[in-house]
C-alpha cells in the first residue's frame, strides 16, 4: 500500500508517494537523489546512515519515511551553508583528517553535530562514548576525536586549534 509522505529536507518542502514500508534512507537516496547518506549495514549498527530529524540524530536505515512525515530532516548535503561554506564540523573533519575512505564520514559528522549541540564542550571520553553508534573500519578514531573536539570549538565560536604535526 502506498501513502504520501511530506517533510522538509534540507530546507525544502518535499512530498512523494511511497510504499508505507519505505525506509527514510531509501526515500532520501532513491526518491530525492540525496546520496550522501550511506547504507552500511541495514541493521542500525554502523551509523553511516545518520541524519537529523527535527534536530536529533536518527539512523535512517531503520526509520520509516512515514515516521518522518511532517518533520524537518537534515542530511549531510544540507549541513553546509547555501553558498557552499562547510559547517564547522565538516571543516574540522577535513582539517584534522577525520576520515580515510569517507564512507562513514557523513554519519559520523551528523552524529558529532548532534553530540556537540547536546554537550558543547565534550571531553575525549564523552566524544568516544557519543560516537559509539558509529563505526569506522579505516581509522583508530584518534583523528575523528580530534576533529570533533575542533568542530566543537568552532561551533562555539572559538578558533579551532591548529593542526599539530605528528
Amino acid at each position: 500500500m502506498s501513502c504520501t509522505v511530506s517533510m522538509t529536507v534540507n530546507g525544502k518542502t518535499v512530498s512523494r508517494e511511497v510504499e508505507e514500508r519505505t525506509l527514510l534512507v531509501a526515500f532520501l537516496r532513491e526518491h530525492l537523489g540525496l546520496t550522501g547518506t550511506h547504507v552500511g549495514c541495514d541493521t542500525s549498527q554502523c551509523g553511516a546512515c545518520v541524519v537529523h530529524v527535527d534536530g536529533r540524530s536518527v539512523k535512517s536505515c531503520t526509520t520509516l519515511a512515514v515516521q518522518a512525515n511532517g518533520a524537518e530532516v537534515t542530511t549531510i548535503e544540507g549541513l553546509a551553508a547555501a553558498d557552499g561554506t562547510l559547517h564547522p564540523m565538516q571543516a574540522a573533519f577535513r582539517e584534522h583528517h577525520g576520515l580515510q575512505c569517507g564512507f562513514c564520514t557523513p554519519g559520523m559528522v551528523m552524529s558529532a553535530v548532534d553530540l556537540v549541540r547536546e554537550n558543547p564542550n565534550p571531553t575525549e571520553a564523552e566524544i568516544r562514548e557519543g560516537l559509539e553508534g558509529n563505526i569506522c573500519r579505516c581509522t583508530g578514531y584518534h583523528n575523528i576525536v580530534k576533529a570533533v573536539k575542533a568542530g566543537a570549538e568552532a561551533m562555539a565560536g572559538a578558533q579551532p586549534a591548529p593542526v599539530a604535526a605528528e
